[in-house]
């Protein structure tokens, strides 16, 4: 069990309930894709579910098209479907497009995790919701040296760091090679040719993020 479960376990010994730790809970009816399924919760409202601090690869995106591991990781997770899950939030409940964010628990295990361990899923950090990126980006570590999933793809990588970053999010959040994390805004000397590991929409997530401005 990762370090993640046996903290669950730890809580729920020590007297947490389930619902008390994971907020919310129903059944799966229906998996839109690797990252996104409607939940029918206990008071019978049906809620579209993101998966937090995860990108799965494009099946249905009206530019992009069916990216590889793609159909695969929308059949990984279409196993939930009439399954009883819990879910997790972190800091923000939803995002732009009024979808609910959380980690999706089934089992006793966190299915956000398990897409990342299949390498069916990438680290995608969208501040203030980190709750787990350092657990997530471990894990992700280990399934590129693996070369599980899309990290088997040659240059899947490089070209998944160019992606654009959502609306009004401009800022560019890089770790340098002694680990420095550096944010760099559009004013910025070294914006052009920076790339970006994260993207922020104001100075002040990046800074809760740990990243400072560059010297």
């Amino acid at each position: 069990m990762r370090k993640i479960g046996m903290l669950i376990a730890i809580l729920l010994m020590a007297g947490c309930s389930d619902n008390e730790l994971n907020g919310l809970s129903g059944n799966v009816t229906y998996v839109v894709d690797g990252d996104t399924l409607d939940v029918k919760l206990e008071d019978g409202t049906v809620e579209r579910i993101r998966l937090l601090l995860i990108d799965t690869p494009e099946t249905k995106h009206p530019t992009v098209g069916v990216e590889p591991f793609g159909p695969e990781a929308s059949a990984f997770t279409s196993q939930l479907e009439g399954e009883f899950v819990e879910l997790e939030l972190d800091v923000a409940e939803r995002d732009r497009y009024g979808r609910m964010l959380a980690y999706v628990w089934h089992d006793g295990e966190m299915f956000n995790e398990m897409l990342l361990e299949q390498g069916l899923a990438r680290v995608a950090v969208y501040p203030p919701n980190t709750k787990y990126v350092d657990e997530f980006r471990a894990i992700e570590n280990e399934a590129k040296n693996a070369e599980q999933g899309i990290w088997s793809v040659e240059n899947y990588q490089n070209e998944m760091q160019n992606d654009k970053p959502a609306e009004g999010c401009t800022i560019k959040g890089n770790i340098n090679s002694r680990g420095d994390k550096i944010y760099h805004t559009e004013g910025s000397s070294y914006y052009d040719q920076t790339i970006p590991e994260e993207w922020f929409c104001t100075i002040e997530e990046a800074k809760s993020a740990g990243f400072r401005a560059p010297k």
